[in-house]
């Protein structure tokens, strides 16, 4: 049962995971999920800034609005891509060349990795190219339960990407053997490379129609740490890790968990065999759609669902009674 469910997830991986053209004319691996994830995440941030500028004009008019900028759109747009490795600043040993990736996201110098948009332009130029052809739209939908629902799918599947192929690797195949080993490295290098652009975007207002200016991000505001984007990072990248064995540790931890379970040790070492990188990836991409399906649902239902019943008010003969 568990197979046919994964299966078509594994082969729609691998369908959109291949190079596409006009990319490969200049031998280019952009991927159909590459060029998606750059749109839904442009489009993404056209809605919020639009929301937010209604709400904004709403309450206090159009005099406080900055003017609108396409340098800040971009600017915008390639912090939340990266600002998850700028947060990793600081090491200055050479990187290692196993783990590194020309075009990809990576958390970068803290692990001694040179952070992706400095060594290939690719990506950044891609990301560039999207917010322009998104800005140049007449419009863009608003946020709807109708809208959202089927792109939660969509979003399972670019997040689990970067939890289960982009950050992992990072960590793993380090120079350090104590980074390659470290579960903990692991798990704080998926919570800050996949929040870390947002929260820097939070916190300088990119998104809000006013001049930029420090605020409060909503990650540090009361149940901030609740969000599902927030949490969700570092439990996917351990589930990963757990079923394919990355590191030793969850190699130890998933003959544990087998033993509790009721589960039997497949190999004669004592150690669960683990799954391969394209089921694990599966998995992980359906914990992912069903959890961002469910925050859809929470956050865009109708407000009849959610709407308190009120009490009956009854007027005019009481009813008889027989």
């Amino acid at each position: 049962m568990m197979s046919l469910l994964l299966t078509p997830i594994i082969q729609v991986f691998n369908y959109t995971l291949q190079p596409v053209a006009p990319f490969t004319w200049f031998n280019l691996s952009i991927s159909t999920l590459d060029v998606v994830a750059a749109f839904r995440l442009c489009v993404v941030l056209r809605q919020i800034k639009e929301s937010l500028y209604r709400q904004h004009v709403s309450k206090n008019g159009v005099e406080t609005v900055a003017p609108k900028a396409f340098a800040r759109d971009v600017s915008t747009t390639l912090t939340v891509v990266y600002g998850g490795e700028a947060c990793h600043d600081g090491c200055v040993a050479p990187p290692s060349q196993a783990v590194f990736h020309a075009h990809k996201r990576v958390p970068a110098p803290l692990l001694c990795i040179p952070p992706s948009f400095m060594v290939s332009g690719v990506v950044p130029v891609l990301y560039t190219a999207v917010q322009a052809i998104v800005e140049m739209l007449p419009s863009v939908p608003e946020m709807t339960i109708h809208t959202e629902l089927p792109l939660s799918v969509v979003d399972g599947f670019t997040r689990a990407l970067l939890l289960c192929n982009l950050i992992p690797p990072a960590v793993t195949t380090n120079a350090s053997p104590l980074i390659a080993a470290s579960p903990w490295t692991l798990l704080v290098t998926s919570l800050v490379t996949a929040n870390g652009g947002f929260f820097l975007t939070n916190l300088f207002s990119f998104l809000n129609p006013t001049p930029i200016a420090v605020q409060t991000p909503p990650e540090l505001q009361p149940y901030g740490w609740t969000a599902t984007d927030l949490w969700c990072a570092p439990l996917v990248t351990g589930i990963y890790a757990l079923l394919t064995h990355a590191q030793p540790f969850w190699a130890e931890l998933h003959t544990v968990l087998s033993g509790m379970l009721g589960g039997e040790v497949a190999t004669k070492s004592g150690v669960v065999e683990p799954l391969d990188p394209h089921t694990a990836r599966a998995v992980c991409a359906v914990v992912l759609t069903t959890l961002f399906v469910t925050r859809t649902v929470k956050n865009f239902a109708p407000e009849v669902w959610n709407r308190p019943t009120a009490p009956i008010k009854r007027t005019g003969e009481k009813l008889k009674t027989q």
